[in-house]
C-alpha cells in the first residue's frame, strides 16, 4: 500500500511543528501580576518580532512538508 506521505514528509511536517511551538513559547509572558500596573516587558522585540517570524517560518516549513514530493526514477531521467 502506497501512502501520499513518505517518511521525508512527516519528518519535516514533525521539523515545522516543533518550530512553530518555539514561536509560540517566545510570545509567552511580559503580563504584569497586578492588573493596575503596566509592564512594557510586553512589547519586546522577542514578543513583537521574532516570535511572528519563528511562526511564520513554522507554518511555511508544514507547507513544505505536505507539498513534497520524492522525485522518481523518470522525473531525474527527464530533468
Amino acid at each position: 500500500m502506497k501512502t501520499t506521505f513518505g517518511k521525508q514528509n512527516y519528518q519535516i511536517l514533525i521539523g515545522g511543528i516543533v518550530i512553530l511551538i518555539i514561536g509560540y513559547l517566545l510570545m509567552i509572558g511580559g503580563g504584569s501580576e497586578d492588573p493596575n500596573v503596566f509592564n512594557p516587558a510586553i512589547f519586546d522585540m522577542q514578543r513583537i518580532t521574532i516570535a511572528p517570524i519563528v511562526c511564520l517560518l513554522g507554518f511555511g516549513t508544514i507547507i513544505v512538508a505536505i507539498m513534497w514530493r520524492k522525485k522518481t526514477d523518470s522525473e531525474e531521467v527527464n530533468n
